[in-house]
């Protein structure tokens, strides 16, 4: 059931200063020689209301306006009790107070909104896109995502780790495309990640099936147009639990980053596969890379909307760079020093959903 947020409770010292404006002018209007006319300046008390209250604060603060300009205009002629003059002024004070009422439900209302769009944007990311799990086997893990939209908490990029009898095997990807259907396209990989990582297929057999589960849904009814068109930019790969290399099939997507010593090293594949979704074109032969992860490291996977994030001259976030002689071993506080890090170099918005996850494989005790 959706909640409607509570009107935000106004702070009684920033209250006070309509309240004084109000005061103060009216007693300076009353004092002043009888061309001087204050009383315009009382719709300046309203005005400034709904910076820090909600309806029933900015409601209350107009209607002392209006009895304010009413009390000046009383006094002021007696004998007339309100001038035609006094009279244009209440109206137009009611007529702004009221105006100012109705901003600040439609506001609310706005808010209110947003509220939703993100409670459902967080339930649908913890739905596709489950926090990883701390400890993988004898490996400590970490995942951040960074939306571009600032309404909406999950795109297009992609993660997810799963236990083998030996080790671990993890997915980073990246839908082409935005909106629902990239939404829809990650979870149908996902899906069938989850599924099909558990077996003792080698790594191989696993990238075909996972192809060819985009090439599928890409074929049903109403997805036809899509064929072709649409794909899936990924890396998937096997970390053993005992020392030994990873193994690493690249379709089409960024190298992963291996952090030695505050020294970062690209490892690239020799002979990347295209992207997933275009297998039933191109019938690529997904050659296996390897590379040494050893006790101390730290893995890196990401998507290009870290690579690709600009800064204000339209430079690219040198990834690699930024990251030589950090000296972070936990994976939590290399992503938060990581996430302060990339939205300083774009002023603090991306233009693209970024992903990142951090594998580290812990040092082995001193004898």
């Amino acid at each position: 059931m959706s909640q409607r947020p509570e009107e935000p409770r106004p702070r009684w010292a920033l209250v006070a200063i309509p309240i004084m404006w109000i005061v103060a002018v009216s007693v300076i209007d009353i004092l002043a020689p009888p061309d001087i006319h204050l009383g315009p300046l009382l719709v300046a008390a309203p005005a400034i209301t709904p910076s820090f209250g909600g309806p029933r604060t900015v409601g209350l603060v107009a209607a002392l306006a209006v009895v304010a300009q009413t009390l000046i205009g009383v006094i002021r002629d007696p004998d007339e009790l309100l001038s035609a003059n006094h009279e244009a002024q209440i109206i137009a004070l009611i007529l702004v107070g009221v105006s100012l009422v109705v901003f600040c439900v439609v506001r609310e209302r706005r808010a209110t909104e947003l509220t939703q769009v993100r409670y459902v944007s967080e339930a649908a990311q913890r739905v596709v896109l489950p926090p990883l799990p701390r400890r993988l086997g004898p490996l400590r893990a970490s995942a951040l995502y960074l939306a571009a939209e600032a309404e909406a908490r999950i795109g297009g990029d992609l993660y997810a780790a799963a236990r083998t009898t030996s080790g671990t095997r993890l997915i980073v990807g990246d839908v082409r495309g935005k909106g629902l259907g990239a939404v829809n396209d990650a979870a149908l990989l996902l899906g069938a990640f989850r599924v099909a990582a558990h077996r003792q297929a080698g790594l191989g057999e696993l990238v075909t099936y996972l192809d060819r589960s985009v090439c599928w849904d890409l074929m049903e009814p109403g997805e036809t147009g899509r064929f072709g068109e649409t794909f899936i930019t990924a890396t998937i790969m096997d970390i053993p639990d005992r020392n030994g290399p990873v193994q690493m099939i690249s379709c089409g997507h960024p190298p992963p980053v291996v952090l030695r010593d505050g020294r970062p090293t690209t490892m690239h594949a020799r002979h990347p596969a295209p992207p997933l979704g275009l297998g039933e074109l191109a019938h690529p032969r997904y050659d296996v890379a390897s590379f040494a992860f050893e006790p101390g490291d730290l893995l890196l996977l990401y998507t290009d909307g870290v690579t690709e994030a600009r800064d204000a001259t339209g430079a690219f976030y040198p990834l690699t760079d930024r990251i030589t002689g950090w000296s972070e071993r936990d994976p939590d506080a290399f992503l938060h020093r990581f996430r302060r890090d990339l939205l300083r170099h774009v002023g603090g918005h991306l233009n693209d959903d970024a992903a990142m996850i951090v594998v580290e494989r812990p040092a082995l005790p001193r004898e």
